[in-house]
């Protein structure tokens, strides 16, 4: 089976390369993905995946249809990019190089993922159950509505239900398995007497501060914990508020709320009780429009998740990548940076979906003027990738049973 993959990969590499190229030419910031859609929809339709269909939030799926009814393994990637345009030409003068905003964080990884199927389908090798390919909208600065959405309407509708889903997400080619989360927070301090909110607020801010730099007992030193932005003002006829926007990480074993508790307990006492002054934190929420026109209202929290280094998920992917003769490295996201994140929490703990990440990308290049991705990793990850569904939804080969996941 593997050889039948790796020789049929050979003839498909200039096709996934130019395709990653013109994705990452496209710009596709959040909220404004169509003309990336109009890409992928089209690639999928050329691919000849059985059904191709874009939903009413954005999202592009592709199907492929196994002779069961399941089970399901979902491929996703996320459309948008965290900067708004293409940093630079897609090829930036590196030879081997794609280069541009999203290449890296996730449009390599979409384009492997998209090209898995068509390996798949290039190979005749059959599938016991589904494969679905979904490019999703809303994520960078959405929180995952895309995502949330295709769980929540477009699968259903399509009669399909994820056992597991592979982000495309940069890991280096590594096997991930779960990151930090983070959390937005809106700080409102308002009172009737301007000169006692201007105190407070700069109590509250010079606290909060302090804090921002200290990574807690489990994180590395160059991960950043926390990040607080300069009060903004407003004045009323009843006095004066402003709103200190703040953002924290999330470990494993904390929630929202729980943070949120905490912050507006320590930003009350910085107020000094007793004064004129109110405080109250509240998760950022914003109502935003979809490049379809449809309107989401995001919440700035990105879950930390896990899946259990054993789970069978796992343990299935790590045989098909040494199968493959592809290097097995597990891991997990480090996100240094906290804009960033993946729909890993969305998945597992909304939907109840064990989600592993194996993309070509490198998480240290995601989000940076110099955002790139190396062309061979691209070509690899379709190779890897393709193996690690057909070991999920293919014929069994020997050794595997059909009962073991």
């Amino acid at each position: 089976m593997y050889s039948i993959l790796k020789n049929k990969n050979e003839g498909l590499k200039p096709h996934v390369l130019e395709f990653a190229r013109h994705l990452v030419a496209t710009p596709s910031p959040s909220f404004g993905e169509g003309a990336v859609a109009d890409l992928v929809e089209a690639k999928m339709h050329e691919i000849g995946y059985d059904k191709v269909v874009r939903d009413d939030a954005g999202n592009v799926v592709g199907v492929l249809f196994g002779r069961e009814a399941a089970p399901t393994t979902l491929l996703n990637c996320h459309m948008d990019t965290a900067i708004a345009g293409a940093v630079d030409a897609p090829t930036s003068g590196r030879a081997g190089w794609i280069a541009g905003a999203g290449a890296a964080d996730c449009k390599g990884g979409l384009a492997a993922q998209v090209f898995a199927g068509a390996l798949l389908k290039r190979s005749l090798l059959p599938l016991r159950g589904n494969l679905v390919v979904a490019a999703s909208v809303a994520e960078e600065h959405g929180s995952s509505a895309g995502v949330r959405a295709l769980l929540q309407r477009t699968l259903p509708e399509l009669g399909l239900q994820p056992a597991h889903a592979i982000l495309g997400e940069p890991t280096d080619m590594g096997l991930y398995y779960g990151h930090d989360g983070r959390v937005e927070f809106n700080i409102l301090v308002k009172g009737p007497n301007p000169f006692q909110v201007n105190d407070a607020v700069s109590a509250i801010f010079n606290d909060l501060r302090a804090y921002e730099g200290s990574p807690s007992a489990d994180s590395a030193q160059d991960v950043q914990r926390s990040a607080i932005q300069w009060p903004r003002f407003r004045d009323t006829e009843d006095g004066r508020s402003a709103i200190i926007a703040m953002t924290r990480r999330l470990a494993a074993d904390e929630s929202p709320a729980n943070v949120m508790s905490s912050i507006n307990h320590q930003a009350r006492l910085a107020a000094r009780p007793g004064s004129a002054v109110a405080v109250e934190v509240m998760i950022a929420e914003e109502m935003r429009k979809l490049y379809t026109g449809q309107t989401t209202t995001v919440s700035h929290v990105t879950n930390a998740w896990s899946t259990d280094p054993f789970d069978p998920l796992i343990s299935r992917a790590r045989q098909a990548l040494a199968a493959a003769d592809v290097t097995v490295r597990p891991g997990r996201w480090r996100l240094g940076r906290l804009g960033m994140g993946t729909a890993g929490g969305v998945l597992t703990r909304e939907f109840h979906v064990p989600v592993i990440g194996f993309g070509p990308g490198s998480e240290d290049l995601a989000h940076t003027s110099d955002e790139r991705v190396e062309e061979s990793r691209i070509t690899d990850a379709v190779y890897g990738t393709a193996s690690i569904v057909h070991s999920l939804v293919g014929i069994p080969v020997v050794g595997w049973t059909s009962d073991e996941i």
